[in-house]
């Protein structure tokens, strides 16, 4: 567990999600929707929303999953998940502690395991990125899908230079005013442009044991939703 990115994430809780709808213009809730459809098309009894935060993406798949569904919330910062707990279906979610490297589930168990916009906060590098994908792998059932939503760097250049500078300009200077929590925003701004094209990524994910791996550009590849399966 990474003790400096779980400190971030407890100065923030309250102002998160205003935050990333704010900076993203909406666009994260618009992305978050469209990943849990995907996400959830393919059923199953056990899903799992890792690196769930303040519970958004979980409480999309609940309201997607049916009456037999078990969504479960897992996060290592305990601020996160107690807001997460004021979602207002969270009565039918279950909430764990947990780190994403070390996940308290046996092999095969899972159905599903979803990410949204948190990979970029287990990429310490390139190697534990794979071994907690394989993480993930293991608990899943074959069949099983793993779907990641996270920032990707636009094809186009231009784009990507008018995202840079977008991030540079706003994320740490608006994060900081509102949050209170400089650390935490200059993190965001910092690690954003530095993450992965979305055809890199798509080889980590195999690297770590997935196969049959997609993925989808949003938003002239701002965002990209990643679909694996075991």
């Amino acid at each position: 567990m990474n003790k400096g990115i779980q400190k971030i994430f407890s100065e923030v809780p309250k102002r998160y999600e205003f935050l990333n709808h704010l900076l993203t213009f909406g666009m994260d809730i618009v992305c978050r929707r469209r990943a849990s459809r995907l996400a959830a098309r393919d059923g199953g009894t056990a899903w799992l929303d890792i690196c769930s935060g303040t519970g958004e993406t979980a409480s999309y798949l609940r309201s997607l999953g049916n009456g037999t569904t078990t969504v479960i919330a897992g996060d290592f910062c305990l601020p996160m998940l107690n807001e997460a707990m004021k979602k207002p279906n969270a009565d039918k979610i279950e909430f764990l502690l947990t780190d994403a490297r070390q996940l308290p589930f046996a092999d095969n168990s899972l159905d599903l395991v979803t990410i949204s916009f948190a990979t970029r906060n287990i990429n310490t590098s390139r190697d534990n990125l794979i071994r907690t994908f394989g993480e993930f792998y293991r608990v899943l059932k074959p069949g099983g899908r793993y779907i990641n939503l996270e920032t990707s760097q636009p094809p186009v250049k231009l784009i990507r230079k008018m995202m840079h500078l977008y991030i540079r300009l706003t994320v740490r200077q608006v994060g900081t005013l509102i949050s209170g929590s400089k650390s935490g925003y200059t993190y965001l701004s910092n690690t954003i442009p530095r993450f992965y094209e979305a055809e890199e990524l798509t080889e980590i994910i195999h690297e770590a044991g997935f196969r049959e791996v997609s993925f989808n550009h949003m938003f002239f590849g701002v965002t990209a939703i990643h679909k694996a399966v075991k």
